[in-house]
């Protein structure tokens, strides 16, 4: 039996490698639903656990109005920790045409 050595690298090991990455899910095949569903539940959690913090508050301080503040802070907070974890961005497309998608800096480069 021979031992692989670690510095060798065979066509199989990249795409491995790159198979766990969050990038490639359009590759992968599942679309992003994954993704889809990551970025319901921290939305839908935030609003849940935001909104039984404001409960509280009301219950103690005898308000209406801090469970519906915290609601949609945790909406925010929810989507705001999507955006921070990548889950909203644009992925790369299937055909590895990886051109920004956006204006150009300098604002007249592509006028014609």
């Amino acid at each position: 039996m021979s031992e692989r050595n670690d510095s060798q690298n065979t066509p199989g090991d990249d795409a491995a490698k790159s198979a766990g990455t969050a990038g490639d899910s359009a590759v992968r095949g599942d679309g992003g639903y994954n993704a889809g569903i990551a970025v319901f539940s921290y939305i839908i959690g935030g609003i849940i656990v935001w909104s039984l913090i404001g409960w509280g508050l009301d219950y103690l301080w005898g308000t209406r109005w801090i469970v519906l503040a915290g609601a949609l802070l945790g909406a925010a907070g929810g989507f705001y920790l999507s955006h921070m974890h990548g889950l909203t961005s644009s992925r790369k497309s299937a055909d590895g045409n990886d051109a920004a998608s956006g204006p150009s800096e300098d604002g007249d480069s592509n006028a014609k």
